[in-house]
Order: structure tokens, then C-alpha cells, then sequence
């Protein structure tokens, strides 16, 4: 399968979707794994995670356009990085896609969720109140994932732990399309970071994704 969806933020930042209709032995056989990863991929050889670890691994590949061996680590917060290459990266799967996002020059964060009903029995363990009020209630579901995803993005884009999405991420007022942007503002302690996030919903899918 070759990259399912791609969209250029800007000169520097760019993101792709990859639909993983492969099986795992061969995304294995497209990369370079040093011992470690021999020995994680054992651990986790069977089912979507499996899938998932390869399929993100094999996209962030294609597009970096090398064949190399890629060291790509995980930070002590558990965002992951390249050791070699001068990119920032953010990485996230779910159900069938794959999804990484790659940058020159800033830190990105990236989020895909196959949307489903569920999300409206969890929604006031994210959002606020004052962001609950503004949920169009005809595009409840999209509207309460493309929010989901947003706050995830950023999450995953600043790169620190202990954020909480209730407390620490707000979203302004948005009014849901398929495609659109939004704000949002990490307070945190001192930090105030303020964020422009694109969604997107492809498929049954919704994507947030951010460049800082």
C-alpha cells in the first residue's frame, strides 16, 4: 500500500496517512531495526500494536526518502525524536492508518482516532464546560473528536507529561466543518504556549495536527 493521504503545512512541515492493508512480515521486511527494536518487535508480534509500530515506522521512512537505517528514539516523556536527522516527528496509528507528521524547524504533534459513538460518554472528562457549550449538537460526534484530536496534537506537539486536557489544554470556539483549523492554549505553571491546530476528518477518521 503507498501513502493513502499527504497534505504540506508549510515549506518545512508536512504530514501523510498510510492505510496498513499489509501484513507484518511484510512492513518488517521495508525497515532497518537495530537489535533493541528486533528484540520490542518480538515482545509485540501480534495483533494492531504490531501492526501499528511497523506501519508508523515504514511511512516515517518514505517520507524522510531513505533507505538508512533510522534512529528514531523515544524521550523520557515519551515523545519520539530522531538521533541523526534534523526533523521533528510525531507519530499516531489507529485501527487501520498510520500517521506521522515531520518538520524542519518546529516541534509538531499529530492524532488520528476512528471516530465512534463512545466519545460522548467520555466528553466531559476532557472538555470544560465552556467548550461543551459550543459542540454543535447535530455534528456532536465530529465535533467532540475533531476537539479529542486538537488537545491530543497538542499534547503530543509540547512534549511534557504532566498536561492535563481538562486543565491545562482550552479550546476557543469553533464552529465544525470537515476541514478546518482552530485555537487552542496550553497554560501551564508559566508556560503559555498559544497553538493554531488543523483537523481534518478523512474517511471515518478524524485527524488533528499541529506545528509549534
Amino acid at each position: 500500500m503507498a501513502i493513502a493521504y499527504h497534505q504540506r503545512v508549510d515549506d518545512d512541515t508536512e504530514f501523510a496517512l498510510w492505510k496498513i492493508e499489509e501484513h507484518a512480515e511484510d512492513l518488517y521486511n521495508q525497515l532497518q531495526l537495530n537489535d533493541n527494536e528486533k528484540a520490542f518487535i518480538e515482545k509485540i508480534s501480534n495483533g494492531k500494536r504490531h501492526l501499528h509500530w511497523l506501519g508508523t515506522r515504514v511511512l516515517l521512512r518514505k517520507m524522510l526518502h531513505t533507505d538508512e537505517y533510522i534512529d528514531c528514539q523515544v524521550d523520557e516523556h515519551g515523545k519520539p525524536y530522531l538521533v541523526s536527522l534534523p526533523y521533528h516527528i510525531s507519530l499516531s496509528h489507529s485501527f487501520d492508518y498510520a500517521a506521522v507528521m515531520i518538520s524542519r524547524k518546529s516541534p509538531v504533534g499529530i492524532d488520528i482516532e476512528q471516530v465512534k459513538e463512545k466519545v460522548e460518554r467520555i466528553a466531559a472528562r476532557f472538555l470544560s464546560p465552556d467548550e461543551l457549550a459550543f459542540i454543535d449538537p447535530q455534528e456532536k460526534i465530529n465535533h467532540l473528536y475533531a476537539c479529542w484530536c486538537a488537545k491530543e496534537a497538542v499534547y503530543k506537539c509540547h512534549g511534557q507529561k504532566e498536561v492535563s486536557f481538562m486543565e491545562d489544554i482550552a479550546l476557543k470556539p469553533f464552529t465544525f466543518h470537515t476541514e478546518g483549523q482552530l485555537n487552542a492554549i496550553l497554560t501551564k505553571g508559566t508556560t503559555r504556549i498559544d497553538y493554531t491546530v488543523g483537523y481534518l476528518q478523512y474517511e471515518d477518521y478524524m485527524i488533528g495536527y499541529v506545528k509549534g
